[in-house]
């Protein structure tokens, strides 16, 4: 690389890098702020509406491609990443300053949601922008090298969270840190504004764009150039299906889903979690740029498919023994103890609730999600007529109850009574339980204590999920870009892009959730990526172009 190019990477890359790290600090403390924020629901539906916060910043990315991506195409690259940042930057700063629910009620979750859509609008136009600017600059024959090093900031930003997080934990204690220390890293963000801010005001505008603009030849409509001729349009919709929906189901696998799991379903610490997963992103983020660079030489689609099947391949294996190496004692659990729910099916409801505000009292209902909280592995027996639902665990069967009916002193105590029931009956059985000490669980005291042998077997196992995220994600910038002509290409490569990333990847971890309270199989979520990848492999293998020779400019020479 040249000085100059070297210039142009740094610039887009460290802005990025910033943009990531505010995204991603709510999914980095989702548990924290559901209960600060969504404090007068009950835990299950607290989670949920957690996430679905979590999901509300990726539903609206591909808006903000449009709105930013046409700026981009119109006015230049360099003054919609100037807009982008600072809306991203402003935007983190108040979650850090935002009154929780005992302090504003209803207006906490509702403030932290709009919060959440403008972080999203921003990082729709941001990534599109870095991706475009890298690729206009990049020597013909080494655009897949030169984007990949954009590739890495979506993770790299991810692990900037983590370790910010993990700091601050360690610097004030845990009851502090849930308490109020978790809005330092959002506070810390105006330094990280004003730092990429200063970087991206010495950056020149796209050389490409700039002639395109001097000649008067960009697009004078790029949405409906971009999407309304279907010789443009058909591209985004390949992109979309045939590349970007599985690399976006295998990225927030790797990384987001993998973390998920580990905390929520495994019930390891979240410090102990979120230095597992650092580990394996050091680890593994150097694969963006050898696959980036190896796509230059036999192709993007190659790559990224291959990635797509080998997630679908091994991921009930890999998260199998995440399980059976991260707490032992469940995965017995799971494997020797067989948990029933009977009940009327007209008495179980889909727990799904978006809004957080459905209350699931039917008797069924109260004992999945005593389960699904525990981290059980159930079926459930259907029986016409059944007056209650009952819990078998073993040969012990615990009656359940409706909550709705209950009253007075019996509201408190039949609950405490149930739950108190079941738990007795799952320790009995096996099951790591509130109150029985489970000495096998993976438990990290440092960030540098790793080295014991349940430790390193996680860490590598998770690093395996980064290398496939590195597989599908390293190449694909190249590829989209190489796919539209350089007046629409802002535009043409962010929705398809946010599309796929905002509304198949972003939505995973609240649907695998439902799915496994659904289901009562804690793996049955990973159905989701896994069909979602297989679908991509087929239909990228048979409809996406191979463009890796491709001269990007060649139109704008017509």
């Amino acid at each position: 690389m040249t000085r100059e190019e070297k210039k142009v990477i740094l610039a887009s890359s460290a802005g990025t890098i910033f943009e990531w790290y505010d995204f991603y600090l709510y999914g980095s403390l989702a548990a924290i702020i559901g209960a600060q924020f969504f404090s007068s629901f009950p835990e299950a539906t607290r989670n949920v509406f957690a996430l679905l916060a979590f999901a509300a910043g990726f539903l609206v990315r591909p808006f903000g491609a449009l709105v930013f991506g046409r700026l981009g195409d119109l006015v230049g690259r360099k003054y919609t990443f100037l807009m982008t940042i600072l809306i991203m930057g402003i935007s983190t700063f108040v979650v850090g300053l935002l009154p929780g629910y005992e302090t504003i009620g209803w207006l906490a979750p509702v403030t932290l949601i709009l919060l959440r859509m403008l972080q999203g609008l921003a990082l729709g136009g941001e990534y599109g922008g870095a991706v475009v600017y890298v690729a206009e600059h990049a020597p013909h024959g080494r655009r897949g090298y030169f984007t990949s090093w954009i590739q890495t900031t979506a993770t790299l930003g991810l692990l900037l969270s983590l370790v910010v997080i993990l700091t601050v934990r360690m610097w004030v204690g845990e009851q502090a840190f849930a308490a109020w220390g978790w809005r330092i890293p959002f506070l810390l963000s105006i330094f990280l504004l004003g730092i990429s801010l200063y970087i991206r005001l010495q950056m020149e505008e796209s050389p490409a764009f700039k002639k395109m603009k001097e000649e008067g030849t960009q697009s004078k409509a790029p949405l409906s150039e971009a999407f309304g001729q279907w010789k443009n349009a058909k591209f985004a919709v390949i992109a979309l299906l045939g590349l970007v929906a599985g690399q976006a189901v295998v990225w927030y696998t790797g990384q987001f889903y993998a973390l998920f799991f580990l905390q929520n379903i495994l019930r390891v610490d979240m410090f102990t979690a979120n230095v597992l997963i650092a580990w394996a992103l050091v680890l593994g983020t150097g694969g963006f740029i050898l696959f980036g660079s190896l796509s230059d030489r036999i192709g993007r689609k190659p790559i990224i498919l291959t990635g797509c099947v080998l997630a679908a391949l091994t991921y009930f294996p890999v998260f199998g023994f995440i399980t059976e190496t991260a707490n032992p004692m469940l995965h017995r659990a799971h494997q020797a103890t067989k948990v029933v729910v009977v009940a009327d099916p007209n008495d179980c409801s889909f727990q799904f609730n978006p809004t957080g505000t459905s209350k699931f009292t039917n008797s069924c209902d109260v004992a999945k999600a005593l389960l699904a909280r525990g981290s059980v592995n159930y079926s459930v027996e259907y029986v016409p007529g059944a007056a209650v639902a009952k819990v078998k665990v073993g040969g012990t069967e615990i009656a359940s109850y409706d909550a709705a009916k209950l009253t007075g002193d019996a509201a408190k105590a039949t609950p405490a009574a149930f739950t108190k029931q079941v738990n007795e009956a799952l320790g009995a059985a096996g099951y790591p339980v509130a109150g029985k000490p489970n000495a096998e669980i993976v438990k990290i005291e440092g960030f540098f204590d790793i080295f014991g042998a349940q430790q390193l077997k996680l860490i590598l196992v998770l690093t395996y999920l980064v290398l496939l995220v590195t597989m599908v994600y390293g190449p694909i910038a190249a590829a989209l870009v190489e796919l539209f002509p350089t007046r629409i290409r802002y535009t043409g490569m962010s929705l398809p892009y946010h599309i796929g990333n905002g509304w198949f990847g972003g939505l995973m971890p609240a649907t695998a959730f439902a799915m496994i309270a659904q289901t009562g199989d804690v793996y049955y979520g990973l159905w989701y990526p896994i069909v979602i990848a297989l679908g991509t492999a087929v239909i990228g293998l048979i409809f996406v172009p191979e463009n890796k020779d491709r001269d990007i400019f060649a139109e704008d020479r017509r």
